[in-house]
């Protein structure tokens, strides 16, 4: 079976890999730490910043393009992350767990984002462009899946061992290897299934120093480089605020402002109706640029992200008894997401094309990173001096910088559409 010819065989569990990590790391940690006593202060500012590993990238994703080759790189790191999650498991039921577990988080953050790197690197080696339109949709929904995956089913996972055992240190203690088992698993997998589809450039690899100075610094002469980076900043300034105060105004009681539910209930919202949610809207987004292009769709896909925030607006302020207006706000969210960001995904894309792709894609997401770091270190002290209910507002009004940046963008209209 020529596997290189069949990338259905590989994108799905590749993506998944990079997700999966990512959603531990950044979203269910915020769970477990709230879960565990953490209070929001904390909660937001140092889980913000396991964000920066995804930040600085950029300073180390040249050598990934300079030594072996990408595949070696994401199935070493991938190894990594799953000795980090095991350790992670062991070490909470410790004193001083909070520092400890944060201190491995940051080893598998690192390598999390060294596999980012490889796999979008490879992803874009291994496939001709218009494939590239074709299984952009496919790739982000097979990366959120593995997010919801984390938020859904493995925080269901955590919630039923807390139920099952009255022990929350226990029962995290427990998700937390079964996560590195997973890891694992797809590890294996990943490497008898992606082909080898390049060699080591030990040309290129003779001069590193040079190179290294090169690849990086030419991203920077990229023709309206300011509005770009301006753009990729502020495009989730709203999105990393309710990524990490999100799951805790579920979690939090209703005297608290919060809505009041479990962890095994965030997990079912998150893992039912959310996945299906964010699939459909994945794979109608990719559909949509490969078939139209990028400039038909970049607006209404970044409203589709943004106006679902309107719906944690209301909850947040009529708390309503029933858990389907949870439901409904989280199905709008997931699919607006799911359709939204495949737009974002290729217009990064986009700004990586020419010589250097891997590297100049993964300084384009470094920035990204960042715009989701410094504000998300700040959620929590935001939070709570504005309370949820205001706090959803000022979510909502800290994506209109973004809207607005976008109208400025200049790319081929037609960026994306599939040929033939």
């Amino acid at each position: 079976m020529n596997i290189k010819n069949r990338p259905w065989y590989w994108i799905p569990l590749l993506n998944f890999a990079s997700g999966l990590p990512y959603a531990i790391i950044i979203s269910v940690s915020v769970i477990m730490y709230k879960s565990l006593g953490v209070n929001n202060e904390n909660i937001g500012f140092y889980t913000s910043l396991l964000y920066l590993p995804w930040v600085i990238k950029p300073l180390w994703s040249p050598f990934i393009d300079l030594y072996s080759t990408k595949r070696k790189w994401f199935l070493a790191m991938q190894f990594i992350i799953s000795i980090s999650f095991l350790i992670v498991g062991l070490t909470i039921p410790m004193n001083h767990f909070f520092v400890i577990s944060l201190s491995i988080f940051w080893v598998a953050a690192f390598a999390s984002a060294s596999n980012d790197v490889a796999s979008d690197g490879f992803y874009m080696l291994a496939l001709a462009k218009e494939e590239q339109s074709f299984f952009l949709g496919i790739r982000s929904t097979f990366y959120r899946l593995s997010m919801l995956t984390g938020n859904g089913l493995i925080v269901f996972i955590a919630g039923f061992l807390e139920q099952e055992y009255g022990d929350k240190q226990k029962a995290w203690s427990y998700t937390m290897i079964i996560i590195g088992l997973i890891m694992s698993i797809i590890t294996l997998y990943n490497y008898f299934s992606t082909p080898k589809v390049e060699v080591k450039n030990t040309k290129i690899a003779a001069t590193p120093l040079v190179s290294f100075g090169t690849v990086f610094f030419s991203f920077f002469q990229k023709k309206q480089i300011g509005i770009v980076l301006a753009f990729i900043l502020f495009f989730r300034l709203g999105e990393s605020q309710l990524l990490k105060m999100l799951t805790p105004f579920l979690l939090d009681e209703k005297g608290l402002g919060g809505m009041g539910l479990t962890t095994q209930q965030i997990g079912i919202v998150y893992g039912t109706v959310g996945l299906i949610s964010l699939t459909i809207g994945g794979i109608i987004g990719g559909i949509a640029i490969s078939r139209d292009g990028l400039g038909k769709w970049m607006l209404p896909m970044i409203l589709s992200m943004h106006l679902p925030i309107i719906g944690f607006i209301l909850l947040a302020h009529f708390h309503p008894t029933s858990i389907y207006f949870i439901y409904i706000t989280v199905i709008a969210e997931q699919f607006g997401y799911g359709f939204g960001f495949a737009a974002f995904m290729m217009y990064l894309i986009y700004v990586a094309e020419g010589e250097s792709k891997t590297s100049h894609y993964s300084i384009a997401t470094g920035f990204m990173a960042l715009g989701m770091m410094l504000p998300g270190m700040l959620s929590g002290f935001i939070q709570e001096y504005l309370g949820y209910a205001n706090f959803f507002i000022w979510v909502f009004l800290a994506t209109i910088p973004g809207l607005i940046l976008s109208r400025f963008l200049i790319f081929p209209k037609y960026f994306g559409k599939k040929t033939g």
